[in-house]
């Protein structure tokens, strides 16, 4: 029984990854070229409260009720861009200083290699 809702949710995860525009934006995002792109696609979460805020309005007017599921998806993937926006100033920081660090490293070991095909002096 477990094997199955672990399965299940794991097919479910991997479609909406693959078909789902939002998601794959921040996958997009999630990348070492699109890292720079987090705090501008947090306006993205704008249309999404708007539409969250339309259709609350006209379920809260006596609209039919599956309008609260919409509501509900725009408030998610609002948040989840809202989110990303600091997670991605965070990747990226994180990167620079990886990305820093090796060329530290790279210029350290060609220095010494260089130090190493000089010839000694005699004295």
């Amino acid at each position: 029984m477990f094997r199955v809702i672990w399965t299940l949710s794991v097919r479910t995860r991997d479609y909406l990854h693959c078909y789902m525009p939002s998601n794959r934006l921040l996958a997009a995002i999630r990348t070492r070229r699109g890292l720079k792109w987090g705090i501008p696609a947090m306006l993205v979460a704008l249309p999404y409260f708007l539409v969250a805020s339309i259709c609350s309005g006209s379920a809260a007017d006596g609209g039919p009720g599956w309008l609260h599921l919409i509501v509900l998806w725009a408030c998610w993937n609002a948040l989840k861009f809202i989110i990303m926006g600091p997670v991605s100033v965070a990747l990226l920081i994180r990167a620079r200083l990886r990305e820093a660090a090796v060329r530290r490293h790279q210029r350290h070991d060609s220095r010494v290699e260089a130090s190493l095909r000089e010839p000694a002096l005699r004295v």
